[in-house]
Protein backbone atom coordinates (compact mmCIF):
# COMPACT_ATOMS: atom_id res chain seq x y z
CA UNK A 1 0.00 0.00 0.00
CA UNK A 2 1.15 3.51 -0.78
CA UNK A 3 2.16 5.15 2.52
CA UNK A 4 1.02 8.55 1.23
CA UNK A 5 -2.62 7.39 1.16
CA UNK A 6 -4.07 7.97 4.62
CA UNK A 7 -7.49 6.36 4.39
CA UNK A 8 -10.43 5.71 2.08
CA UNK A 9 -12.02 9.14 2.57
CA UNK A 10 -8.76 10.98 1.92
CA UNK A 11 -8.16 8.85 -1.18
CA UNK A 12 -11.63 9.62 -2.55
CA UNK A 13 -11.18 13.33 -1.91
CA UNK A 14 -7.80 13.38 -3.66
CA UNK A 15 -9.18 11.32 -6.56
CA UNK A 16 -12.07 13.77 -7.01
CA UNK A 17 -9.59 16.65 -7.05
CA UNK A 18 -7.49 14.91 -9.69
CA UNK A 19 -10.52 14.22 -11.86
CA UNK A 20 -11.56 17.86 -11.67
CA UNK A 21 -8.08 19.06 -12.68
CA UNK A 22 -7.89 16.61 -15.57
CA UNK A 23 -11.37 17.53 -16.80
CA UNK A 24 -10.38 21.20 -16.97
CA UNK A 25 -7.72 20.23 -19.52
CA UNK A 26 -5.40 23.18 -18.82
CA UNK A 27 -2.41 21.11 -17.64
CA UNK A 28 0.75 20.22 -19.53
CA UNK A 29 0.85 16.64 -20.82
CA UNK A 30 3.48 15.42 -18.36
CA UNK A 31 1.56 16.85 -15.39
CA UNK A 32 -1.64 15.23 -16.67
CA UNK A 33 0.12 11.88 -16.97
CA UNK A 34 1.46 12.07 -13.42
CA UNK A 35 -1.97 12.99 -12.10
CA UNK A 36 -3.51 10.14 -14.08
CA UNK A 37 -0.99 7.68 -12.60
CA UNK A 38 -1.77 8.94 -9.10
CA UNK A 39 -5.47 8.59 -9.85
CA UNK A 40 -4.97 4.95 -10.84
CA UNK A 41 -3.13 4.31 -7.54
CA UNK A 42 -5.93 5.95 -5.58
CA UNK A 43 -8.61 4.10 -7.51
CA UNK A 44 -6.93 0.75 -6.85
CA UNK A 45 -6.57 1.58 -3.17
CA UNK A 46 -10.24 2.53 -2.91
CA UNK A 47 -11.31 -0.57 -4.80
CA UNK A 48 -9.34 -2.84 -2.48
CA UNK A 49 -10.74 -1.09 0.60
CA UNK A 50 -14.29 -1.53 -0.72
CA UNK A 51 -13.63 -5.22 -1.36
CA UNK A 52 -12.33 -5.60 2.20
CA UNK A 53 -15.43 -3.87 3.56
CA UNK A 54 -17.68 -6.09 1.48
CA UNK A 55 -16.00 -9.20 2.90
CA UNK A 56 -16.55 -7.91 6.43
CA UNK A 57 -20.27 -7.38 6.00
CA UNK A 58 -22.18 -10.06 7.79
CA UNK A 59 -25.81 -10.96 7.96
CA UNK A 60 -27.72 -12.52 10.84
CA UNK A 61 -29.50 -15.69 9.91
CA UNK A 62 -32.70 -16.94 11.49
CA UNK A 63 -30.98 -18.43 14.58
CA UNK A 64 -28.98 -15.31 15.30
CA UNK A 65 -25.72 -16.76 14.02
CA UNK A 66 -23.46 -14.65 11.86
CA UNK A 67 -22.79 -15.73 8.32
CA UNK A 68 -21.07 -13.98 5.40
CA UNK A 69 -23.28 -11.81 3.24
CA UNK A 70 -24.12 -13.32 -0.15
CA UNK A 71 -21.93 -12.18 -3.01
CA UNK A 72 -24.94 -11.22 -5.13
CA UNK A 73 -28.66 -11.72 -5.16
CA UNK A 74 -29.82 -14.80 -6.97
CA UNK A 75 -31.34 -13.59 -10.24
CA UNK A 76 -34.13 -16.15 -9.98
CA UNK A 77 -35.12 -14.88 -6.52
CA UNK A 78 -35.05 -11.31 -7.79
CA UNK A 79 -37.24 -12.19 -10.77
CA UNK A 80 -39.70 -14.07 -8.53
CA UNK A 81 -39.87 -11.08 -6.22
CA UNK A 82 -40.72 -8.77 -9.13
CA UNK A 83 -43.48 -11.13 -10.30
CA UNK A 84 -44.97 -11.29 -6.79
CA UNK A 85 -44.81 -7.52 -6.49
CA UNK A 86 -46.50 -7.05 -9.84
CA UNK A 87 -49.25 -9.54 -8.86
CA UNK A 88 -49.83 -7.66 -5.62
CA UNK A 89 -50.12 -4.38 -7.50
CA UNK A 90 -52.51 -5.92 -10.03
CA UNK A 91 -54.69 -7.35 -7.24
CA UNK A 92 -54.80 -3.95 -5.53
CA UNK A 93 -56.01 -2.29 -8.72
CA UNK A 94 -59.14 -4.42 -8.81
Amino acid sequence: MDSTIKDFEAAIAELESIVKKLEEGDLPLETSLKLYERGVQLSRFCHSRLEEAERRIEVLNERGELKPAPAALDEDDEAKSKVKSQRSNDAGDR
